[in-house]
């Protein structure tokens, strides 16, 4: 059984990632990190909002791997993914990590290579998985 840190924004309710997890096997521990996200005014004004405003969106996340038979557990991130992985993986033991975008063309974390940057950050395998559509 391996532990797998997922990060994922937008995305993470998606069927892709679902269908990416579930290829990797429901005997396996998830952690779900979703960045703090929201305005770039609402989170220096107040960056406990934006980590309100991540909350629904990481418990439908939840409820939706859990309902589909994976064990995850999830938790809000820093608002900077990079940091939000090195977080995790420092107050975690993980195997592997997986990062979840929207479409290439469309995903500010793809142009931050944020795939490769987490591996660099973390020395383990990353899987990327690209949405097929923007939300």
């Amino acid at each position: 059984m391996a532990r797998i840190l997922v990060v994922a924004n937008k995305t993470a309710e998606s069927p892709e990632l679902l269908a990416a997890l579930k290829a990797k096997g429901t005997e396996h521990e998830y952690v779900l990190v979703v960045p703090a996200s929201g305005g770039v005014l609402e989170k220096a004004a107040d960056p406990d909002a934006a980590r309100e405003h991540t909350e629904p969106h990481l418990k439908a996340a939840l409820e939706t791997m859990r309902a589909e038979g994976l064990n995850v557990e999830g938790r809000i991130g820093d608002s900077d993914p990079v940091a939000a992985v090195q977080d995790a993986n420092n107050f975690g033991d993980f195997d592997e990590v997986v990062i979840s975008t929207l479409p290439l063309h469309a995903s500010k974390w793809v142009k931050l290579d944020l795939p490769s940057k987490a591996g660099r950050a973390t020395g383990l395998p990353v899987t990327h998985v690209e949405t097929k559509a923007h939300d």
